[in-house]
């Protein structure tokens, strides 16, 4: 089996089945993990995450134009607390999404 040049644990394209006179196109996995190119199932979830992450960033950037439904005068540290919170768990997704932070090269 040919195996093409790869970066990491990327996939790279490959023909097999040079056999039966015909090619099928599959991923191989720097790990040796052999996958159809075309997943209909892992497509479909992979929407559906990313619809229902879609949604949540929708409902946060709603939440934070009004001011996490807090009035200037309400605030109290318990708030400035509660958005550390929130911040810091946003900049784990942005440093695991964009390889920052701890997770940089």
């Amino acid at each position: 089996m040919e195996m093409a040049e790869c970066s990491r644990d990327v996939p790279c394209p490959i023909e097999l089945d040079q056999l039966a006179n015909q090619s099928r196109h599959v991923l191989v996995t720097n790990s040796g993990t052999i996958m159809p190119k075309t997943n209909d199932a892992a497509l479909d979830a992979f929407i559906a995450a990313k619809n229902e992450i879609d949604a949540m960033m929708g409902r946060l950037v709603a939440h934070s134009a009004d001011h996490f439904g807090y009035s200037p005068e309400d605030v109290t540290w318990g708030h400035v607390g509660m958005l550390d919170h929130y911040r810091a768990r946003l900049r784990e997704i942005t440093d695991m999404a964009f390889c920052e932070g701890e997770r940089a090269d």
